[in-house]
């Protein structure tokens, strides 16, 4: 069986060109992701940054720690703590001690200078360490010295901290843009500031800390002594790399979780239809007296045979890209500058036999069903299907298609919440499409008479003979319109399934914002009192400050759950701007001893009391004041600002009094924010901007996906086409010598393969409809004011590059057998 599956592989190389092309590719992907994973595995840790040079950093608390009966629960606090005087006044005995302070400072107008700049005092300098190559340190409140050489010295810069003097210069170290202040300046800019220098040994640094800890020093509990590595933690977002690591290998994972699945697709379909253009072949066999076991043997030696070659080809081909592709993750931003990919093996290893893995189980239903050929199969002429569906076909297609509903239901009654999760509208589409591959044998008669209905009826025989020729062959057509199911109806679901989350985010902030106008302060900034004051003095407006904060509970005695937070400055006038989903409660009875909480939370009964933990670790216990709905999740919750200490306004929505001009309105509001770089916004615009920000990285990643199935779907279009073509040659020469001419051939099987592509568009769209209407119901149950978006354009293009590649692929293989001399032989 083994020579005659060699010789199989050799001359019927173009049936098996498909599947080998398809497991090359996949485990090349398999190879690169496992290499990017162990690359990420062994990721160095980032060293200190700009406290390099510093022997000790003092941070005051930012972590809170909430012992449970499973251990210990963290969560970094919203609003880190400054270090207390007292612990301050001890570290001054040991020596020189230097307040550290970062606040944002943006250039004003048409600046020729870095977007996004941060501000230090100048002392902080010498700790990364910066050291002046041209000019002097500042002196006066309007000088600074400048990392880089976008200013230079005498240059005068208008930035939303007044116009600056630029008198001196540093060399940049790659990791920020930094204005250095002198530290007067600084401390009036930024007052509170969460760390400090400190000029003494290490040992004695701890023990002062440790002191004031036993001698119960008001604020010192959790402050930390940063030395060496650890000084790392003083550097700001010191957790970068391992969050885009961890974007990183999410991407690769569902980059290779897709690719598993639609490899094994394209292999059982590639198997199933070259078994079933092979019945004569196995009916000789089984008439020279093989037996069903080896007719099963042989097929599976061929597929361990592609299985082999294309593995190995993949794992060269992974071997290949792997550098390049980290190389482009690193140049767009998704991956940290030193990632790269190191010299691991197991990676090749694992993908290898994962081909192996992914040929076999592909084939092992077409060994099956070759199996079942008996000797009178050498004698069969018909060229229409008549059974299209064998019971494995039918068990595990309605298997699947029952699991898909079933848990879809289960999921709408238990925690609807969960249809919204990204790695489950990823992953819950693919048992349904699954179970649509399967069962489309079934529907494809009937779908293809429908859409052939009206050619069929049109002067000529092209459409009628495209019609009987697309329902004869009911396994071919299946075969071909399958991948295009899967394309279309991934496309759909998981493209559709983003766009009804932000259109549902979307509709649940403008449904919140009842604010003719949102002011908000710059990324990483807050409003100071005189800028409030400022706009409170703007005639005709009236106005709700509020700030970003965060809460944190304890649920089910071991789970610690951030939630974020805004806290209210004045409550009375949250409604005249918000108007939020509430379930139960009022806002009115918002105050200084409550808090308003959605139904996400496990205790969210009004009247009742939670205790929290608020952004800066202090426990509370508060009121439940009012429910709102959970939507989509991110409603969070409402505080009022004394439970929010110590955060800035940075976002003050406006309502118009009676009889206000909204036009004089905004120009007063504009101007009152002008100096410190505030943005005045519509409540329209405030609500489209923040859709804007959301979900760009998923949908790079939803695109990484799609080309990948798109790229195999054209892979298995093709091998499919150009087999099932090359096997009608007795058909295309009937109608050749019944008086057809070569062009209508050829429009025939356009005809033909436009059919099919457009049975597995609406077998697709079919299918991305149920998925994207089980979002639409998990919506509604979640008092969400959505409805599911079809991507239609993205669709569109979609089937529209299915149905040129099956074309192409038809009239390719056709072109090539009308050339040759119509002679039927028997």
């Amino acid at each position: 069986m083994l020579t005659t599956a060699l010789h199989t592989l050799r001359t019927r190389w173009v049936a098996f060109t498909g599947s080998f092309v398809a497991l090359s590719l996949g485990v090349a992907l398999l190879a690169v992701s496992g290499l990017a994973l162990a690359a990420t595995l062994d990721a160095p840790e980032r060293k200190p940054e700009r406290f390099a040079a510093a022997p000790v950093v003092v941070r005051g608390q930012d972590t809170l720690r909430v012992p449970t009966p499973s251990g210990e629960r963290t969560e970094e606090l919203a609003r880190p703590r400054a270090v207390p005087d007292t612990v301050v006044a001890r570290l001054k005995r040991l020596g020189t001690v230097v307040e550290d302070r970062s606040f944002p400072v943006r250039i004003r107008g048409s600046g020729h200078g870095p977007g996004e700049l941060v501000g230090h005092p100048w002392s902080t300098a010498a700790f990364a360490p910066y050291r002046i190559d041209a000019g002097r340190a500042p002196r006066a409140a309007d000088e600074v010295v400048v990392t880089g050489g976008w200013a230079a010295p005498g240059e005068r810069v208008r930035t939303d901290r007044g116009t600056l003097r630029v008198v001196g210069t540093v060399p940049g170290r790659g990791f920020e843009d930094a204005v250095f202040f002198t530290d007067a300046r600084a401390a009036r800019l930024a007052p509170v500031g969460v760390q400090v220098a400190v000029d003494a040994e290490v040992s004695a640094v701890r023990k002062a800390v440790r002191d004031a800890g036993r001698d119960s020093a008001p604020g010192s509990a959790g402050v930390r002594v940063l030395a060496g590595d650890d000084r790392r933690y003083a550097d700001a977002d010191p957790d970068r790399d391992r969050e885009a690591l961890t974007g990183l290998n999410a991407l690769f994972g569902t980059a290779g979780g897709v690719t598993a699945f639609v490899s094994v697709f394209v292999v059982a379909s590639t198997f199933a239809f070259a078994v079933d253009r092979r019945r004569r072949e196995f009916g000789l066999l089984r008439t020279a007296g093989a037996t069903p076991g080896q007719l099963r043997r042989t097929v599976l030696a061929e597929a361990l045979g592609v299985g082999v070659l294309a593995s190995a080809a993949g794992c060269v081909l992974g071997a290949y890209a792997a550098p390049r592709l980290a190389a482009l993750v690193v140049e767009e931003g998704l991956a940290p500058a030193w990632f790269t990919i190191g010299d691991h093996i197991w990676p090749y290893h694992a993908a290898f036999w994962a081909g192996l893995v992914v040929a076999l189980s592909g084939a092992t239903a077409a060994a099956w069903r070759a199996g079942r050929t008996g000797p009178v199969e050498a004698l069969r002429e018909a060229s229409v299907d008549t059974r299209a569906m064998t019971r494995g076909r039918w068990v595990c297609g309605a298997g699947l298609l029952l699991t898909a509903l079933v848990t879809l239901v289960l999921a709408l009654a238990d925690d609807p919440g969960d249809l919204l999760h990204r790695k489950t509208y990823v992953s819950r589409p693919m048992p349904l499409i699954a179970a649509a591959a399967l069962l489309a044998p079934v529907v494809v008669r009937p779908t293809a008479r429908l859409l052939t209905w009206l050619p069929a009826r049109l002067p000529g025989a092209t459409g009628l003979l495209a019609r009987e020729n697309t329902v004869a062959g009911v396994r071919r057509t299946a075969a071909v319109a399958a991948p295009v199911l899967v394309t279309v109806a991934l496309t759909g679901s998981l493209l559709g399934a983003v766009a009804t989350l932000n259109g549902a985010k979307a509709a649940e902030v403008r449904e919140r914002t009842a604010a003719a106008f949102v002011v908000t302060a710059p990324s990483g900034a807050g409003f100071d009192a005189a800028t409030v004051d400022r706009l409170r003095a703007v005639p005709g407006a009236r106005l709700s400050p509020t700030s970003s904060s965060a809460v944190y509970v304890l649920e089910d005695g071991v789970a610690l759950i951030r939630s974020d937070a805004r806290a209210v400055a004045a409550p009375e006038r949250l409604t005249a701007t918000t108007r939020l989903p509430l379930a139960a409660g009022k806002v009115s009875d918002l105050d200084d001893d409550s808090i308003i909480v959605n139904e996400e939370w496990e205790e969210h009964t009004v009247g009742r009391r939670v205790r929290v933990w608020l952004g800066d670790g202090t426990l509370k216990t508060l009121r439940i004041a009012a429910v709102m709905h959970t939507g989509t999740g991110d409603n969070g919750v409402y505080v009022t600002a004394a439970n929010a200490a110590g955060a800035p306004v940075d976002r003050v929505d406006v309502a118009l009094a009676d009889g206000a001009d909204a036009d004089t309105v905004a120009a007063g509001l504009r101007g009152a924010v002008a100096s410190v770089g505030g943005r005045v916004s519509s409540g329209d615009e405030w609500a489209e901007a923040a859709l804007a920000e959301s979900g760009g990285i998923t949908r790079t990643g939803l695109f990484l996906v799609l080309g990948i199935a798109l790229l195999y779907t054209g892979i298995s279009v093709v091998n499919t086409m150009l087999t099932a073509t090359s096997d009608r040659v007795r058909d295309l020469t009937v109608l050749r010598l019944t008086g057809a001419t070569d062009a209508q051939v050829l429009r025939l099987l356009a005809a033909e393969s436009l059919t099919v592509a457009a049975v597995g568009t609406l077998l697709g769209l079919l299918v991305a409809g149920l998925n994207l209407a089980g979002m639409g119901a998990a919506l509604h149950l979640l008092a969400v004011p959505a409805t599911p978006v079809v991507p239609w354009a993205a669709v569109a293009t979609t089937a529209g590059t299915c149905a040129a590649l099956t074309v192409a692929a038809s009239l390719t293989s056709a072109t090539l057998l009308v050339r040759r001399r119509a002679v039927v032989r028997e």
